[in-house]
């Protein structure tokens, strides 16, 4: 028996391990990755449909909507999912599908499944809005460290992404396209906007969920019916939303203002009877929620989200100001 096998074996039996048991270590220990799966939207667009799902290890964030755009001078993304894995397997997809190399990757905003993934590209062609790049320099190390602790190895080799470019409002060309940004608020406080003019793509963000509860920890869910409006305002083709299938017309946008108040609704009804937080998140909601991906998770957690905001406003100080 060679030295090595004799090692091997003390580490398996080391660890309560029999023999046969070391073939199943040595395939969890496999390299880990993303199953991309690209539906061609529009001719030379592809959307990567992220899981209907929260954050979890078995998923390893892959949650959001990524779309590739094939233009003349070469690739753009909207957002880089969540971690630098899921980025170097979309910058080798993304290359493959256009026979190009990513030349524009536009972040549309902070949350992590959408921007983490950006450490893969180069700076230089990685584009956010103004407030972007402080905002990840504050909490980027705390967003990371929070989808280390969730989602496990997917994440490793991720750091804080550094966006090179700021996407300020107006037009952008990039080969025969061009994307119009519009800096929008109300999902976080910077949510960046892009509509393709030749294709006649909508891309909102998570402004719009659609068919998936949205997600509230920093909304401002005011601006955001806001920004809502806006959007209603835009013609499209197709819309192409944060999370959710990719549709024509307006659903996406009528059913995410509906869920914001509905959420509102309820939180702010079961407030004024005196309910505390337990008992807001086992709340019925109404039936018309029941086809929403995990709408009970996040109303839970909209309720964690929303709720020090009323008692701040309404509940009596009991220490000094």
């Amino acid at each position: 028996m060679s030295k090595e096998t004799t090692i091997t074996r003390r580490a398996g039996l080391a660890l309560g391990l029999s023999a046969a048991a070391l073939p199943w270590l040595l395939a969890e220990a496999a390299p880990l990755a993303y199953p991309l799966a690209p539906i061609e939207i529009a001719p030379r667009v592809w959307t990567i449909y992220g899981a209907p799902e929260p954050i979890t290890r078995a998923n390893g964030g892959a949650i959001a909507n990524i779309t590739v755009l094939d233009t003349s001078d070469g690739a753009v993304l909207i957002d880089a999912g969540p971690s630098h894995r899921y980025g170097t397997a979309l910058k080798a997809l993304a290359e493959r599908l256009t026979g190009k190399p990513v030349v524009r990757v536009y972040l549309t905003h902070i949350h992590a499944d959408h921007v983490l993934g950006a450490t893969a590209f180069e700076p230089g062609t990685v584009s956010g809005g103004p407030a972007l790049r402080g905002d990840l320099k504050r909490a980027g190390a705390d967003l990371t460290s929070g989808m280390y602790r969730v989602a496990g190895d997917w994440m490793r080799g991720t750091g804080v992404p550094e966006p090179g470019r700021v996407a300020e409002a107006g037009v952008e060309t990039i080969g025969e396209r061009r994307f119009r940004i519009l800096p929008l608020a109300g999902h976080t406080h910077e949510d960046l906007c892009l509509s393709e003019e030749s294709s006649g793509l909508l891309f909102p963000g998570d402004l719009v969920f659609l068919d998936r509860a949205a997600t509230t920890p920093d909304a401002d869910p005011e601006r955001w019916r806001g920004a809502l409006a806006t959007l209603s305002e835009i013609d499209h083709r197709l819309l192409i939303p944060g999370h959710g299938p990719v549709e024509a017309g307006r659903r996406g946008i009528d059913q995410t203002r509906r869920w914001l108040d509905t959420v509102e609704a309820c939180i702010g009804e079961g407030f004024s009877r005196g309910l505390d937080v337990t008992e807001l998140m086992a709340e019925p909601l109404p039936d018309w929620t029941a086809g929403l991906a995990v709408a009970r998770y996040e109303f839970a957690r909209s309720v964690m989200h929303l709720l020090p905001a009323l008692e701040r406003r309404d509940l009596p100080r009991l220490t000094p100001a």
